[in-house]
């Protein structure tokens, strides 16, 4: 299982998860910024994108093909919108799962339109046999396809309209160079900055129509995982909150009693993350130990434990893996209040200064 596998149900049901659910993804349609300029954040990426679509808008042709890489929740399917909409040129979206076969892909291809943008989404996932089709498709605007079995069958070449190809993928590594080297721009979506994150929150409330003050939205901002889809999936429920709770208004006070309610912690830590480290510092004195006996002590699934919640931890530097085992990091045993143990000796459990 893959930490980005949109399947995972444990994934999709937190509230710091990085899945998009049904909800997201309507809200989502809503919030999205429609040009370069309204864009907030990847600097480096919005700079060097604007350089590619005003020169190719100015030879009159289609822009190169763009590769997006990154974790979910960072913009890869809003920036694909951007280059349509800059390029005054109609989207089309599929993804690399939903490819199995190379017919699959040759429907899609015969039907674009010319200078149409196709996003292709998880292009890491997609099938071998289209992803050869594709290297064609990119380099020569020509597909070869198959008619007929065995020793009859025939290859009719289809010519294709110039088209510009979108690929979004979390693993970039996972691509073969032949298909990396055909992308004209590559780029690598950077996590957010809190203040970064903090004019995601108040453009996002604005158009949520709520009122929030400067230290409420750096509030969303500190616990959002440097992400996005985060950041306004926690401003829907402190919006929730504030306008049961309170008056409406997202201040710092209401933001904290509203992700205490949703067990989201000033650093953005969840339920399982905390069950994660508690185990670790409590039952094992902080490593190091095995993935499977860290997952049997927290009730989940190895894959849930090692997908879902390390990845973060790992970042936070929290938690690190290591030929021997799970092991935490000093920050963990600060961020929860608990004493390291002395070197050989058990960890005991007793709460440090705050």
């Amino acid at each position: 299982m893959n930490w980005d596998d949109t399947t995972d149900p444990t994934a999709a049901e937190r509230l710091v998860g990085s899945v998009a659910d049904g909800e997201d993804q309507a809200v989502e349609a809503a919030l999205r910024p429609k040009d370069l300029n309204e864009f907030i954040g990847q600097e480096k990426v919005r700079e060097q994108l604007d350089l590619v679509l005003r020169a190719a808008r100015a030879r009159g042709a289609t822009a190169d093909h763009v590769l997006l890489s990154g974790a979910p929740g960072l913009g890869k399917t809003t920036l694909s919108m951007i280059i349509a909409a800059e390029m005054e040129a109609p989207l089309r979206i599929t993804s690399g799962p939903a490819i199995q076969h190379a017919g699959d892909l040759a429907a899609i291809l015969s039907s674009l339109q010319e200078g149409e943008v196709l996003f292709l989404d998880e292009i890491h996932r997609m099938s071998r046999p289209a992803e050869e089709m594709l290297y064609m498709a990119m380099e020569d605007f020509r597909v070869d396809v198959i008619v007929g079995k065995g020793p009859g069958a025939t290859a009719i070449p289809l010519e294709l309209p110039p088209f510009t190809l979108v690929g979004a993928t979390v693993r970039a590594g996972l691509l073969p160079p032949p298909l990396r080297d055909r992308f004209g721009f590559t780029a690598h979506m950077e996590f957010y900055e809190p203040t970064e994150l903090e004019r995601v929150v108040h453009r996002s409330a604005r158009l949520l129509e709520v009122e929030t003050t400067s230290e409420g939205a750096a509030e969303v901002a500190g616990r959002s995982r440097g992400t996005p889809r985060i950041a306004n999936r926690l401003l829907r429920r402190v919006r929730d909150y504030a306008q049961v709770k309170a008056d409406g208004v997202v201040t710092r006070e209401v933001a904290e009693a509203a992700l205490a309610v949703y067990e989201v912690d000033a650093r953005g830590l969840d339920r399982l993350d905390r069950a994660v480290l508690e185990a670790l510092l409590k039952l094992f004195g902080g490593g190091p130990v095995g993935l499977s006996t860290l997952a049997v002590a927290v009730g989940e699934e190895r894959e849930t434990v090692a997908e879902v919640a390390e990845p973060f931890l790992v970042r936070e530097g929290l938690l690190a893996r290591t030929p021997r085992g799970r092991v935490a990091m000093p920050a963990a045993w600060e961020h929860l209040g608990l004493v390291p143990p002395r070197q050989g000796g058990p960890a005991d459990g007793r709460e440090g200064p705050h």
